[in-house]
């Protein structure tokens, strides 16, 4: 019986030097969400037909993203490794925004928020149709799991 969705999702902590409490906030309760709700369906079929669940570990390698599927037993299902360099600007300005949004949240009136916000929304929710594009053909997703799997790429790729 197919269950396409993920159980668990862990970051290469050797890839990330530095969160601030933010950040840390934003990674925590993406994962809680992806947990919660998702679906994640890889697209080549097995030849014992295990549909899901799936333990997902991404990484970035050598400028590239690395997104290691595996079986609820723990067992290597594939490995796909996916280009960022259509991924660089969104993630810029996605960190961008958030500053902003962090800042804002401190010392601004609720509307100059609520402006911020629908900014880093929007940034975010391009950032997802991109992801969600990029993984065509190898990994179908639906649209609030490429958000916060885009958040977890973001994560991946402070440097300090």
């Amino acid at each position: 019986m197919a269950d396409p969705r993920i159980i668990d999702v862990t970051l290469d902590e050797r890839t990330i030097l530095w969160r601030s409490a933010d950040i840390e906030q934003e990674r925590r309760i993406a994962i809680f969400d992806l947990l919660e709700e998702n679906s994640f369906a890889p697209q080549r079929p097995q030849a014992d037909g295990y549909a899901g669940p799936y333990k997902l570990h991404l990484a970035v390698q050598e400028g590239r993203l690395a997104l290691e599927i595996k079986r609820k037993d723990g067992a290597l299902q594939e490995a796909l490794i996916l280009g960022l360099a259509a991924f660089r600007r969104p993630i810029r300005d996605y960190f961008a925004i958030c500053d902003s949004y962090y800042a804002a949240i401190r010392n601004a009136t609720p509307a100059q928020i609520e402006t911020v916000d629908m900014a880093r929304r929007g940034i975010h929710n391009d950032a997802a149709s991109l992801l969600k594009e990029r993984l065509e053909g190898k990994i179908e997703v639906d649209f609030d799991t490429a958000r916060r799997l885009f958040t977890l790429i973001c994560v991946l790729h402070i440097k300090g």
